[in-house]
């Protein structure tokens, strides 16, 4: 979906700051562990997916999202999510956030759950893959043209608007993925083949220079060309 999550390529947003932070920690307060825990607990028993787990995000309030942090917008989506699925309902989740507020110092409950644990062991170890087989052969080759369709869908999807309506060539053929466009919607996995296509910084900014982007892209996403 068009969001404020999909700046890539848009102007007036100045220049790309990265500041790194001393020893550049993968977390800088102890509450974004537990976001990372909530995400393995979550996605890890099979509450959430990935493609559900980025379209939460998309849906933030843009000022939300501008405002809040790496790891406040996965709990966002985890709280998103877990409302919608009905695994909490909005009347728990903001008497619990009521309660924390009122009562910072109040203790986390544990539970004792070694099946949980070793399950979650599992999933940081192996993650859970994408990659699927299917029996129809990749529609398209390495070497081949193809010209990206101009779709602006409402839902989830992981095709950047800068590179939609544009032509680049298949560089690589991947296997099979789940899509994510009807993953995160409840319509099934539905694999289909991925590509890595390169585009020539011409075609999509519209500039002389001898540079080159390349994108993974989903085959629902790409049309056969021969020629510009």
């Amino acid at each position: 979906m068009n969001g404020i999550h999909d700046v890539g390529g848009m102007d007036g947003y100045g220049e790309i700051m990265y500041v790194k932070e001393k020893d550049d920690p993968y977390f800088t307060n102890d509450w974004e562990r537990l976001a990372m825990g909530l995400l393995l607990g979550t996605a890890g028993q099979g509450m959430l997916n990935l493609d559900e787990f980025r379209h939460g995000i998309e849906r933030m309030r843009p000022v939300d999202y501008l405002t809040s942090s790496y790891y406040g917008h996965w709990i966002a989506t985890i709280a998103t999510n877990l409302v919608e699925k009905e695994i909490l309902s909005a009347e728990e989740l903001e008497a619990r956030i009521q309660m924390f507020l009122e009562n910072p110092d109040t203790k986390i409950p544990r539970r004792e759950d070694p099946k949980l644990v070793e399950l979650m062991g599992q999933v940081v170890k192996f993650g859970v893959s994408p990659v699927r087989e299917i029996s129809s052969p990749p529609l398209f080759e390495v070497g081949q043209g193809v010209k990206t369709r101009n779709i602006h869908p409402t839902g989830h999807t992981r095709f950047p608007r800068y590179a939609r309506d544009k032509y680049g060539v298949i560089d690589e053929v991947y296997g099979a993925h789940v899509f994510p466009d009807d993953s995160a919607h409840g319509k099934g996995e539905n694999p289909q083949y991925t590509y890595r296509v390169r585009f020539e910084a011409e075609e999509l900014w519209r500039v002389k220079r001898k540079d080159s982007v390349y994108v993974d892209l989903w085959e629902a996403y790409l049309e056969p060309t021969i020629s510009k």
